[in-house]
C-alpha cells in the first residue's frame, strides 16, 4: 500500500510549505515558497481550495481537454487523498486556501457547506476559469489574504467566513457556466447513462444484484458521484436517482400487464428485496399502488 502524507492541522501544512501560520484555522499559502519535492500521496484533514497555475505534481488531472488555461481550481474535502508517490521532483506552483472544519460551527457557512458538492469532485472535474472569472477569484482570495495579515480581533472570524462564502458562491456560479459550456460532452454522458440504465435491466442484472445505485453508474462513466449527480440534474432537471426510479416505474407498468406475474414477482424481477418497498415507491411516483394500477388498466 502506498504511503500517505497526512496533514491534520493548518500549522503542519504551513510549515511543510515554508509559510508563516497567521491563523490556527485558516491560511492562504503561496505554494511557490515551498522547496522542490517528490511526488507524494497526501491527505488533508481540512478543506482545501487549490488555484493551480500549471499542471503540478501533487495533483493528477488525467487526459481531459480543458476550457481555459488561465487557471484551475481544485476543491478537497477533509480526509480526501490526492496525488501519487514517485521519484520525480517538482516545484509546487499556485496558491492554496485552507480552512479547518473547526472554524465553521455556529456560522451560516457551516449550514451551507453540504451545498458545495464540488468539494467531493475528482481532480479531473476541476473548475477551469476564464480571465474574467479568475479576476473575481483573485479578488476574493486577496480579501482573505488581507484579513489574515491583520491582527486577530473580534471581527476577524466573521470577515474571513464572509469572504470564504463569497468565494464558494462564485465557484458555484462558475461551475454552472462550465456545465453549460460543455453541453455537448454532457449530452454524451447523459446518453451513456441512459444506455447503461437500459442494459442493467435488460440483462437481468437487477434480478441478480438488486437495484442499481448512483455510484454504480458514476463509476462506469468515470465520474465522481457528486459531479455526475450535478451534471445530470443540470441537464435534465432530475437527479440520477429520479431517472432510476422513473425507469423502474416504467418497466413495472409494462410488467404489471402480464396477468401471469404477481406483484411480488414483478418486484423481485426489478431488483427489490421486499415487495412492500416496490409498492411504496410505485405509489410515490404514480399516486397508485401496483394493484390499483393493474386493476384500472
Amino acid at each position: 500500500m502506498e504511503e500517505v502524507l497526512i496533514f491534520e492541522t493548518i500549522k503542519q501544512y504551513c510549515a511543510f510549505n515554508k509559510h508563516e501560520t497567521q491563523h490556527p484555522l485558516v491560511a492562504m499559502i503561496d505554494l511557490s515558497r515551498a522547496d522542490p519535492r517528490k511526488l507524494r500521496r497526501m491527505c488533508f484533514e481540512f478543506y482545501v481550495v487549490f488555484l493551480k497555475e500549471v499542471k503540478c505534481g501533487d495533483l493528477r488531472y488525467g487526459c481531459n481537454n480543458y476550457d481555459y488555461d488561465e487557471g484551475t481550481l481544485v476543491f478537497l474535502a477533509p480526509s480526501q487523498v490526492i496525488g501519487h508517490n514517485g521519484d520525480e521532483y517538482y516545484q509546487p506552483q499556485g496558491r492554496a486556501l485552507v480552512f479547518h472544519p473547526d472554524f465553521l460551527p455556529g456560522s451560516p457557512l457551516a449550514q451551507r457547506m453540504p451545498q458545495y458538492s464540488f468539494f467531493s469532485y475528482e481532480s479531473n472535474e476541476a473548475l477551469h476559469l476564464s480571465s474574467r472569472e479568475r479576476e473575481l477569484i483573485e479578488d476574493c482570495l486577496g480579501k482573505i489574504a488581507t484579513e489574515l495579515n491583520q491582527l486577530i480581533d473580534q471581527h476577524t472570524r466573521q470577515l474571513l467566513l464572509t469572504n470564504i462564502e463569497l468565494l464558494l458562491n462564485y465557484c458555484t456560479r462558475f461551475y454552472d457556466r462550465q456545465f453549460i459550456t460543455r453541453t455537448t460532452a454532457n449530452q454524451g454522458v447523459l446518453t451513456r447513462f441512459e444506455s447503461l440504465l437500459n442494459d442493467y435491466f435488460r440483462s437481468g442484472q437487477a434480478e441478480s444484484e438488486g437495484l442499481p445505485s448512483v455510484n454504480y453508474f458514476a463509476e462506469r462513466l468515470h465520474l465522481s458521484a457528486n459531479y455526475f449527480g450535478d451534471l445530470i440534474k443540470r441537464e435534465t432537471g432530475k437527479s440520477p436517482q429520479d431517472h432510476i426510479q422513473l425507469k423502474v416505474v416504467n418497466l413495472a407498468k409494462e410488467r404489471l400487464f402480464d396477468p401471469g406475474k404477481s406483484i411480488s414477482e414483478v418486484a423481485y424481477d426489478l431488483g427489490f428485496k421486499y415487495p412492500q418497498h416496490f409498492s411504496r415507491m410505485f405509489k410515490k411516483v404514480t399516486g397508485q399502488t401496483p394493484n390499483a394500477y393493474r386493476n384500472v388498466n
